[in-house]
């Protein structure tokens, strides 16, 4: 009994000196080796992000209504999004998979036998016997070198990268969702100036046509105005296709079937956000979901050169078998315990570097993701520097744009007036209005770009999404403040 008790400690013994032994390179953020900036050359708020900034849902600032549920229902149906929560449910489970290597493994084993060959060896008198067995087993690998430590850090950060990517998938879609809306009410005031100018040219090209049967004015003025309508009757059905494929494109984002959508406030009537601080280049590096997934994903593949390292050493097992076993099944209870327990040495000799070309293997992905973590960093900065100097340019040329339209309108009413006194002719009348149209048109255009750059420029600083559980969080810690 002494002799259990004492194997048994020195056992366990063995396995807490094993458990303290981990190969493998240990894992540091790469982000102090990234040179950036530090301000962003076009932004003109250097502050600190508030939380205020942080801790809502960032498409509210838009103040649309009708964008925000669209948002909340592509957040619900769009199918990258279950994707997304599918890979996190799986990462899970590859994590309970994987850490389950790191205990014992218990199972059963019964059988019964008859023969005069048993377990090898042949009965004394060669005549049939039986035997019946029952034992439980227990088999450990101990991880002396920390593969399954190993293997389990790189599950638990790959479990981290996925929720990161769902993050991703989130912020994207809600970029996507809030981008093709305002470029949906573009194509749709579009369309209306289209109208508006064909309505105005149809009735020009009455009068001309009047005018004409008169004989007050030339052919030519006749088949210019023909013309000039002409023109504004094929932008309507242009602008009803763009309409029409903007919507389907929207439909898909929503997880839904292409059809007509609802919108909110026309373009010309929507409200610019208001500038926020974009807070400094270091702290996008802390907000960008898709930089801390990649930093995840590289800590992972950094655990796996750790599992390499490990498979190049010996393998420690223990296994064991308690129960009975006996040649007759009514006594099979009745007799004393069968037990054994035993120790295992295996691993590698000579497998002409196999082995370490693995571990090679495993070092070169890992500087590739490096290589790829760096990059996300560095587009990251230029995204959010894109997006600062498209918001300060485009307001400066949309306030040129206004400026346009309304000399251009101006200009189309005295041409019109000089024409009807037959101060001017007719050819200056048509070019004041095709100026006017396309001004208008590139004004809409322009917005449609503006607000698209706000949207950009959230998306590129990481959103100020949060999910249900991390609201209701900030919600319970500000209570308690």
């Amino acid at each position: 009994m002494k002799t259990k008790i004492s194997f048994i400690l020195i056992a366990l013994s063995t396995i807490f000196l094993f458990e303290a032994c981990k190969v493998g390179p240990g894992f540091k953020t790469q982000r102090t080796e990234i040179d950036s900036t530090a301000v962003y050359r076009y932004d003109s708020i250097q502050l600190a992000m508030t939380d205020s900034v942080l801790n809502i849902s960032w498409w509210e600032l838009f103040d649309d209504p009708v964008l925000a549920d669209l948002i909340a229902i592509g957040l619900k149906e769009n199918k990258d999004v279950l994707i997304a929560s599918s890979r996190i449910e799986q990462a899970m489970a590859q994590l309970g998979f994987t850490k389950a290597d790191m205990w014992p493994k218990i199972g059963y084993n019964l059988s019964a036998q008859r023969g005069n060959v048993i377990a090898g060896a042949p009965s004394p008198d060669f005549s049939a016997q039986n035997i019946f067995t029952g034992f439980g087993t227990l088999s450990w690998e101990l991880d002396f070198w920390g593969k399954f430590r190993r293997a389990n850090e790189a599950a638990r950060a790959e479990l981290l990268a996925s929720e990161y990517g769902q993050r991703t998938v989130q912020i994207g879609l809600i970029a996507s969702i809030a981008g093709t809306y305002y470029q949906l009410l573009d194509f749709k005031w579009r369309e209306y100036i289209s109208r508006q100018t064909l309505e105005l040219r149809q009735k020009s090209l009455n009068i001309i046509q009047a005018r004409y049967d008169e004989g007050i004015v030339p052919e030519i003025d006749l088949n210019q105005a023909q013309i000039q309508r002409a023109i504004a009757a094929s932008a309507v059905p242009l602008f009803q296709r763009s309409v029409a494929q903007t919507e389907n494109a929207l439909g898909i984002l929503l997880g839904r079937s292409p059809g007509p959508i609802t919108t909110g406030t026309e373009l010309e009537e929507q409200q610019l956000p208001p500038d926020i601080p974009v807070g400094l280049p270091s702290m996008l590096m802390e907000r960008r979901p898709d930089i801390l997934r990649a930093e995840a994903l590289l800590h992972g593949q950094n655990a796996r050169i750790g599992v390499a390292v490990a498979q190049r050493f010996p393998s420690i097992s223990l296994t064991g078998l308690l129960g009975v076993a006996s040649g007759d099944i009514s006594t099979i209870t009745s007799n004393p315990a069968a037990w054994a327990i035993s120790g295992s040495l295996l691993g590698p000799l000579f497998e002409f570097g196999k082995n370490k070309r693995r571990v090679e293997i495993e070092r070169k992905i890992t500087e590739q993701i490096l290589y790829e973590y760096q990059r996300t960093i560095i587009i990251a900065f230029q995204e959010v520097e894109d997006a600062l100097v498209e918001i300060s340019t485009l307001k400066e040329e949309r306030q040129a744009r206004k400026d346009h339209v309304a000399a251009a309108n101006n200009a189309q009413y005295l041409s019109g007036e000089r024409y009807d006194k037959g101060v001017t002719s007719f050819l200056e009348l048509i070019e004041s209005q095709r100026q006017a149209f396309e001004a208008q048109l590139s004004l809409s255009e322009t917005t449609q770009e503006l607000f698209n750059a706000y949207v950009k420029l959230y998306k590129a600083l990481g959103g100020g999404w949060l999910s249900e559980e991390e609201l209701n969080t900030t919600i319970n810690a500000a209570s308690q403040e």
